[in-house]
């Protein structure tokens, strides 16, 4: 009952990450905002590894590792959901990051034996495609923030990169804890998207800020990121990897949700229709995952994110 709770208590958390994302934008750069979260989120990260006795590893190749997972699966997808969502609403952004199996299934195929498209697999994939033409369709020849082409491009790009470091985590860094991969990448994102901020737009102007800005920022940095992973790693303890990224179906209807509760975002009948069938898809292409897959790294996270194993998310 109590990992049950935990379940629903993960998606209600990662899932509101879009919405706390769209919130600090209100006062924060792109850059400023993803750099206030991931040094919050790596600060209690540091702190925890270190109370569990665990430490960084030494080796060059492992560390070069880590620097990789820390731009691909923190850093640059970080800054592209958030900058997107600058032109979508939080709950379509949501939706989006929930491609992030489907890229993963495409990317394993090729990088890993064990990992073949099946003919479910790739039902799974055209439908969770159809879902993506249904949600870039209601944006052409319209205009607005909830319609931006551009911003779409960027949370699917987000994804893509997601996808990319999950295959790779399990090609290099199997030997790794997930905690230990978990405070490399947030300190490696840490360090460079903290001075991307710094050098393009300075320091944020916390004075100015309402304290429904900089408390959805500080939320958003210790519950969306430090303690939604350590509660995910409580899950996968329990119930296993595969089990556990069943918190990907719960991520959409939240955000989704929560965007047209919070911040008054429209729900159309296209934004439905495409949500219902990237969750088809990915439904299709977890139908037959083994049980021993490899655990996964949570995303964001997505930022929040949904976790990068769902195929990572």
């Amino acid at each position: 009952m109590a990992v049950w709770a935990g379940f629903w208590i993960l998606g209600l958390i990662w899932g509101s990450s879009f919405l706390l994302i769209k919130i600090g934008l209100e006062g924060f750069t792109p850059l400023q905002l993803v750099a206030v979260r991931v040094i919050v989120a790596a600060v209690a990260m540091v702190l925890a590894l270190r109370l569990t006795g665990q430490r960084f590893p030494r080796d060059r190749q492992s560390r070069l590792g880590l620097l990789v997972v820390g731009v691909f699966n923190t850093a640059v997808p970080f800054v592209l959901i958030t900058w997107g969502e600058q032109r979508i609403t939080s709950g379509l952004a949501t939706v989006l990051n929930a491609t992030v199996p489907l890229f993963s299934l495409v990317i394993a195929h090729f990088a890993l034996r064990d990992e073949r498209i099946t003919p479910l697999k790739v039902a799974g994939l055209i439908c969770g495609f159809l879902g993506v033409v249904v949600l870039a369709g209601q944006s052409l020849g319209q205009a607005g923030e909830e319609n931006n082409i551009v911003g779409q491009f960027a949370v699917l790009l987000a994804s893509l990169c997601y996808a990319g470091a999950t295959v790779f985590v399990r090609r290099s860094l199997r030997h790794l804890k997930p905690m230990v991969i978990s405070s490399g990448a947030l300190v490696t994102a840490s360090v460079i998207v903290g001075s991307a901020a710094l050098l393009v737009d300075g320091l944020p102007a916390f004075g100015d800020f309402s304290i429904r800005i900089t408390g959805g920022v500080l939320v958003l940095g210790l519950v969306n990121t430090f303690i939604a992973y350590l509660l995910y790693y409580w899950i996968i303890d329990r119930w296993g990897a595969t089990r556990a990224t069943l918190v990907t179906y719960v991520m959409p209807p939240v955000g989704l949700a929560l965007g047209a509760i919070v911040l008054d975002e429209p729900i159309t009948a296209a934004l439905i229709l495409g949500a219902g069938l990237i969750g088809a898809g990915v439904f299709l292409v977890n139908s037959k995952v083994r049980q021993s897959a490899v655990q996964p790294l949570p995303a964001s996270a997505a930022v929040g994110a949904a976790p990068a194993a769902s195929g990572d998310k």
